[in-house]
This record gives structure tokens, sequence and C-alpha cells, in this order.
């Protein structure tokens, strides 16, 4: 163990991966569940315990929520804490936190062509051209990449609390019936795992089926996958249109020829049935911009722990 060694981790509502990294590289990766630690620095201290590791310089964090100030408060899991309070903690000279897409961000520039497969046909980002990343996991984050005119920077938000709008008259039926739930229907509400249950559960409700059994999202993508429930596969597959028409919708506002990145673990765990689904349809429906959307390049990352690549540049000058 050497003194330029740092601690990254990247936190979402369900999984926390941590590794060590020594400047642009990391190692050590481990994923605990975040529902195992009363909180992100006990988590820490597992993490660190598992690698036999008693304490490190520096640290990068990425949550998934906004980080605006020393507390965070994480969207869609009840952790909070203090910046400061975890630095101590922690014992760490230095402690950067920053929303987990922010972190996906700066790891895009650092793929390789291996670690990206194009969506639809293969279409060349053109340089120095804006990027937006957009990923749906446990909710659904937002980022983009602007070029400063020496490199790219990225551009954190909270994109996946836009309002979601319907298409069809049966999305509208999904959404009234959402409603009754939700005081506001974002597309995290309906492009998410939490948003994979919701639009099931509407489904349900539309088709009368009170005997509609309570699942999972990796139970409803498994039965949806097998083909053994009708319910399931109209509502992945709405849930994919959702993402296609939001995509868009990001594409559109940042000019984004450089490319729209789909990371979070939901596409990439669906395989070959997400390339053959309506999402890039949907993302070109624009109606008299259908042929601009046509020139932007759809690309889902291949990289499990692209955000790590992101905070392992980001802790670098801290070492």
């Amino acid at each position: 163990m050497t003194q330029k060694s740092g601690l990254i981790a990247d936190i979402g509502a369900t999984n926390a991966r941590f590794a060590l990294s020594d400047g642009k590289t990391y190692r050590e990766e481990r994923v605990l569940k975040c529902v195992d630690y009363p909180g992100l620095a006990e988590a820490a201290r597992a993490y660190l315990e598992q690698v036999g590791i008693s304490e490190v310089s520096a640290g990068a964090f990425a949550v998934a929520g906004p980080v605006t100030s020393d507390a965070v408060h994480m969207t869609n899991h009840p952790w909070s804490f203090s910046i400061e309070q975890t630095k101590a903690d922690l014992a760490l000279n230095h402690l950067i936190v920053m929303n987990d897409f922010r972190a996906v961000a700066l790891g895009v520039p650092h793929l390789t062509p291996e670690q990206m497969r194009n969506v639809g046909d293969k279409i060349a980002p053109q340089p120095h051209a804006p990027i937006g990343i957009i990923g749906p996991g446990t909710g659904l984050g937002v980022a983009s990449l602007i070029w400063t005119g020496t490199k790219y920077v990225p551009v954190p938000g909270e994109g996946g609390h836009v309002t979601v709008a319907a298409r069809t008259q049966r999305e509208f039926d999904v959404l009234k019936t959402l409603y009754g739930k939700y005081r506001h229907i974002s597309a995290e509400r309906v492009c998410s795992g939490k948003g994979l249950v919701n639009i099931y559960m509407a489904l349900g409700s539309l088709e009368g089926r009170d005997d509609l059994p309570e699942r999972s999202p990796e139970e409803i993508s498994a039965a949806a996958l097998s083909k053994s429930c009708p319910i399931c596969v109209e509502a992945l597959e709405m849930m994919l249109g959702f993402l296609g028409v939001v995509a868009g919708n990001l594409a559109l506002t940042l000019g984004a020829f450089g490319g729209i990145y789909l990371a979070g673990g939901i596409c990439l765990q669906l395989g070959e049935t997400f390339f053959e689904s309506g999402f890039r349809r949907e993302f070109e429906a624009k109606g008299r911009f259908d042929a601009y959307l046509k020139d932007v390049p759809t690309i889902l990352i291949l990289h499990p722990y692209v955000a790590l690549l992101g905070l392992a540049a980001e802790i670098d000058g801290n070492l």
C-alpha cells in the first residue's frame, strides 16, 4: 500500500461499487449491497476490511442524487451524510463527492471501441460535438459532456425528473393510472427499474387483473424475455419506448451529434432484446426532426464500471 492509493465508489440505490485507485486506473473492485449497511462510511469501512487495507489518503464518491452542499441525500435510498463528516470518519486528506452521472460522464471519454456498441445503424460520432448520457437503473440518471476547445467537461443534472408525455392512448391510460400514485410523472417513473414495476402494475389495473402477482423489476424482465407473461412483455416494451423518447428529447436539447450514450444496468442486462426493441424507433420519432435524429448515434456502454473509470481519473490530482 502506497501513499498514492485512493478509495473510489459508485453508490446507487441498490449497490455500492468500491475500488482502489492509484491514479487513472482502478483495482480490487467489489459490489456491496447498500441495504446491508446503515450508511456510506460503514460500507466503505467494510470494503476496506475486505481488501485488507487499513487506510487511504483520498476518496472520490459518486452518489445517485444531487450534490449541491455538504449535506447529501440520496434520491432513491435512505442514506444521507455530511461530506465533511464522512471525510473525517474515514480519515481522508481529500474527499470528492459528485452526482453519479457526472462520474459516468467523466468515464465516457476513456472507453475503448470494444466497450461500446451502437444501437441501430453504426453512426460515427462527430468530433467535439455535445454528448448526452442517460441510464436506467433503480432510477434514471442523465448528464452531458461539452467540449471546451481542449477537453470534454461533464455537466450533471437531474434530467431523469423531467415530465414524461404519452404518445398513444395506451400510454395515456398508463400515465393516468399512475397519477393516482404520484403527483408528478417524471421520466424516472416509467424509465427505470421502479418505472418498469409502475408500468406493469398500471397495465394490470387497466386489464382488471386483480390476481396479478407483485414482481420485482428483475422478475418482470425475466418473464418478458421468456414471453411467459404478456403484461410483462408489454411493460418492458413500453418502458424501452419511453426511454427512446426521453433519450431523443435529450439529443434534441443538446444537439448531441457526439452521441447519446446509454449506461445503467437495465439495458445491458437485456442483451439482444434491447437492440431488437422499439428504443431507436421511438428515439427518432420527432416529426419534422426525424431526419435530424437519424444522424445522432445511440451507443450502449458495455463497460460494467464506467463510473469508476471517471472517478479514477478525477481522484488522480488529489493523490
